[in-house]
C-alpha cells in the first residue's frame, strides 16, 4: 500500500486544528510593565547612539529578567506548537528606532538574524509598495495582495506590528503536520508526489552560480521530523524557466488539493495584529498566510511590519536538500538570501 511508503501520520503539540487553538490563549505572551522598562533600558542607549543595528549581538542587549522567558518561548516555537504572540511593545510612543532595536534586541535571544534579500537586510519592512506579484521580479510581501499559505526561508519568522492596516491584512496559520495527516489519509498518491523535489521561483534573488529555482520537496522527513517548505506562487512561476522540471497534471491535483486544505477553516486560524505585537512562527512545523489589505491614505496610517529572519542554534536538522535554499543546514547559520556585497544591513526606512 502507498500509505507504508509514505512517513506516519503526525503526533505532538504542532499538530492542531485552527478553531481549537483560536479558542485557547496561552500563545499570548503579554509583556508586563517590567519588561517593558527592562527592553527600554537596553534599548534606548543603542537607540540614542545611532548604533548599527545589523552589528549588536545579544551581549550587547541584555535582558537578565527577560532572556531566561524568551528562552522558554523559544522552546515553544521550534518543538511546541510552533508560534507564540508577544503581546505590548510600546510602539505608539517609541521612535522608529527605538522600536526597530528592541526588536532587533529581542530577536537576538532568539536567533541569529539572516539577511532577507540580496541587498542584506536583517530588518525587513513588510508594507504595500504598489507593486503587483504577477511580476516576476516582485515578492508578495511588498504588495497588498493575499500572500497565501506559505513558509519563509529561515527558521523563526519575527514579525513587529507598528501600524495596522484600515482593512484586512489578517495573519493565518495553519499546522503542517496537520496537512500532511489530511492529505495522506485523503490521497496518499497525491501526498507522495509532495515529497519529491518541485521546482521553486527564487525571484530574481539567485546566489552566484546557482539556478534561478530551487528543487526541494514541499514536504521533507529527516530524522524523524516532517518539515515544510512551499510558496504555490513560486512554484507556478517556477514553470518560465526552461530547464526546470515540468509540472505534471498529477503534481498540480496535489498542489490544488494542498491549497484546499490550507483554506479550510476547520484548520487553520486567524489573528488580527495589533499595534506592538510580535509574532513568532517556526517555518518548518506551520504555513503562515496574510489576507489581503486596504490601506488608510495617509502615510503614517498604512499597515507597516517589521520583519526578522532567525537561525537559532537549537533549531531541528534539516535534511541536506535544504542547502539549495538556506545555504547550509548548520542550526544558527542558515537560511536566508545570500547579499550580493556580503554586508548585512538593517534599514529603518523602505
Amino acid at each position: 500500500m502507498i500509505e507504508d511508503e509514505l512517513p506516519p501520520e503526525q503526533t505532538g503539540p504542532a499538530v492542531w486544528a485552527g478553531p481549537e487553538m483560536a479558542a485557547r490563549r496561552d500563545w499570548i505572551e503579554p509583556l508586563s510593565a517590567e519588561d517593558i522598562a527592562e527592553i527600554e533600558a537596553a534599548a534606548a542607549p543603542l537607540a540614542g547612539g545611532n548604533a548599527d543595528i545589523a552589528v549588536l549581538s545579544a551581549d550587547a542587549f541584555l535582558l537578565p529578567t527577560l532572556a531566561p522567558r524568551l528562552a522558554r518561548i523559544r522552546a515553544e516555537v521550534l518543538r511546541g506548537r510552533g508560534f507564540a504572540l508577544l503581546r505590548g511593545l510600546p510602539v505608539d510612543r517609541w521612535p522608529l528606532r527605538l522600536s526597530a532595536t528592541a526588536f532587533y534586541g529581542l530577536g537576538l535571544h532568539l536567533g541569529n538574524p539572516v539577511s532577507q534579500n540580496a541587498a542584506g537586510h536583517v530588518l525587513g519592512h513588510v508594507k504595500d509598495l504598489g507593486l503587483r506579484s504577477d511580476d516576476p521580479r516582485v515578492r508578495i510581501y511588498q504588495t497588498a495582495e493575499r500572500q497565501t499559505f506559505h513558509t519563509d526561508s529561515c527558521d523563526i519568522v519575527g514579525l513587529l506590528c507598528l501600524q495596522t492596516a484600515r482593512e484586512g491584512g489578517d495573519s493565518a496559520l495553519v499546522s503542517s503536520g496537520q496537512l500532511w495527516n489530511d492529505l495522506r489519509r485523503r490521497a496518499p498518491h497525491l501526498a507522495r508526489l509532495l515529497l519529491q523535489p518541485l521546482a521553486t521561483d527564487r525571484r530574481g534573488e539567485v546566489p552566484p552560480g546557482e539556478a534561478p529555482f530551487f528543487s526541494i520537496p514541499v514536504f521533507n522527513w529527516h530524522e524523524g521530523l516532517l518539515s515544510a517548505i512551499y510558496q504555490r506562487q513560486y512554484i507556478d512561476s517556477a514553470q518560465r524557466f526552461p530547464d526546470a522540471p515540468r509540472l505534471t497534471p498529477a503534481h498540480i491535483d496535489a498542489l490544488n488539493l494542498l491549497d484546499a486544505l490550507t483554506d479550510d477553516p476547520t484548520l487553520h486560524f486567524l489573528m488580527r495584529l495589533e499595534r506592538g505585537d510580535i509574532q513568532l512562527v517556526n517555518n518548518h512545523a506551520l504555513l503562515h498566510d496574510r489576507t489581503a489589505f486596504t490601506d488608510a491614505p495617509e502615510p503614517e496610517r498604512r499597515r507597516h511590519l517589521l520583519r526578522l529572519w532567525l537561525a537559532p542554534a537549537d533549531a531541528r536538522p534539516l535534511p541536506p536538500v535544504f542547502a539549495q535554499r538556506y545555504g547550509s543546514v548548520v542550526p544558527g547559520r542558515r537560511g536566508g538570501v545570500a547579499p550580493r556585497d556580503g554586508r548585512l544591513v538593517a534599514p529603518l526606512q523602505v
